[in-house]
């Protein structure tokens, strides 16, 4: 569905008023996301996971440096391309709710995404109506401003409009951030709906353990570098499948390995050794 190749991003940083330099955001990513699969891609704040989506969706700032390629379908991937697809066949679910627009009842703003797919206003109204009874909004809520709503309900209007986009890529950039467990199992479910549907769905976050029950591979990233990519069933028993030491030190601190100390030693050795090497 969506092959990236030797991707590296670049943006300015001004160390004083007249001076501008350039920090490396991505490293040189190759990654490929297949149609009917959950990709989790997993770091911590700084990794690169959110400029990874704008990457891919095209909606980098102006001055961003842009190296490598993307290919969709297994044609490139350009900017042209981005703009023709973005709201059609590509979708990002934002990790701000502010996406929402504050002045428009949900129902409406499900309607628009489904006429800027191309469906006739009639058809568009149905299709919003179908999909936020399938993502469980009541009429309440169906009627409800943006302010109105929980933080679940928000997460699932952002689904619901890229579910009726028709979108066959879904990028979910932290879906569950600051939700209760009940509200977080409703949002990721319906994301692993999507791709049982036959979509790509590429699921941003930096909870590990969140994203494992629903994903099929995992990315690790670390610092704009991909550290790993492997099976969600890799992260098992002490984690002796994955290759990197980074991540078996992530799976082995989780809390549900009891914050493993052998985890965290590895973590802070890796760290270390990172340090030395820069």
């Amino acid at each position: 569905m969506l092959t990236i190749d030797q991707l590296s991003l670049q943006l300015p940083v001004y160390a004083s008023w007249w001076k501008r330099e350039w920090t490396t955001c991505l490293d040189k990513l190759s990654l490929h996301f297949s149609a009917g699969e959950v990709h989790a891609v997993v770091g911590a704040s700084g990794a690169g996971k959110s400029l990874l989506a704008y990457a891919m969706m095209g909606l980098l700032p102006t001055p961003a440096r842009l190296n490598g390629q993307l290919y969709y379908q297994g044609s490139p991937l350009d900017r042209p391309r981005q703009r023709q697809l973005r709201g059609r066949e590509l979708a990002l679910i934002p990790q701000s709710l502010n996406a929402l627009d504050p002045l428009v009842r949900t129902q409406r703003q499900v309607a628009w995404a489904a006429q800027r797919s191309g469906q006739p206003s009639k058809s568009a109204r149905h299709a919003a109506q179908l999909a936020l009874d399938h993502y469980q909004l009541d009429a309440r809520a169906q009627q409800a401003y943006a302010h109105e709503l929980s933080g679940g309900m928000a997460r699932r209007v952002l689904t619901a409009m890229a579910h009726v986009s028709q979108a066959q890529l879904v990028i979910a950039d932290e879906p569950s951030v600051g939700l209760d467990p009940h509200q977080r199992q409703r949002v990721l479910a319906a994301l692993r709906e999507l791709a049982d549907q036959g979509k790509t769905v590429i699921l941003i976050t930096h909870d590990l353990r969140h994203a494992l029950p629903i994903a099929d591979r995992v990315t690790i990233m670390r610092h704009g570098k991909q550290v790993e990519t492997a099976a969600a069933s890799a992260f098992q028993g002490n984690g002796d499948s994955l290759t990197a030491v980074y991540s078996q030190a992530l799976w082995q601190a989780l809390p549900d390995n009891s914050f493993s100390i052998r985890g965290t030693r590895k973590a802070q050795q890796d760290i270390q050794k990172e340090a030395n090497v820069a």
